[in-house]
């Protein structure tokens, strides 16, 4: 449900960082996403390919793992800067980009509830687009 609100609110050039630790539902959150935006088929978790691309005609989805990666200008050979113009981002592990994370993003921080099976989010609004866009899909 969440993931579905944020695939509507989501433009081309978006990035959204998936925080959480192991298991945290980074990777569910992430199919949820593509399947709203229209994404009938499988959505494997590029933990060994790094990135997956989802063609959209309304705009392209890069789901980037980049948990694996050592140094943060690997980040260049996965193609990020076309994923960051030309579509929508969604990164797993996104403080191995280190000094290149962009400020104006979405932070979607995942954590495991208290009850089993639960999970708890944060959404924070990096940038003006993105705190006027939550504002107006989360009126408090």
């Amino acid at each position: 449900m969440l993931a579905a609100k944020l695939a509507g609110l989501a433009e081309v050039g978006d990035m959204i960082a998936l925080v959480g630790d192991l298991g945290a539902g980074k990777t569910a959150f992430a199919r949820a996403f593509i399947s709203a935006r229209g994404g009938d088929g499988e959505v494997p978790s590029p933990t060994f390919t790094l990135v997956q691309l989802y063609e959209f005609p309304d705009g392209d989805i890069y789901h980037f793992d980049l948990y694996r990666i050592e140094e943060a200008e690997e980040i260049f050979e996965l193609g990020i800067e076309d994923a960051m113009s030309d579509g929508i981002s969604l990164i797993e592990w996104p403080d191995r980009m280190g000094a290149y994370l962009p400020f104006e993003r979405l932070d979607l921080i995942l954590s495991i509830g208290e009850d089993e099976g639960s999970r708890e989010v944060d959404l924070i609004g990096r940038g003006e687009s993105w705190t006027e866009r939550l504002q107006k899909a989360f009126p408090q």
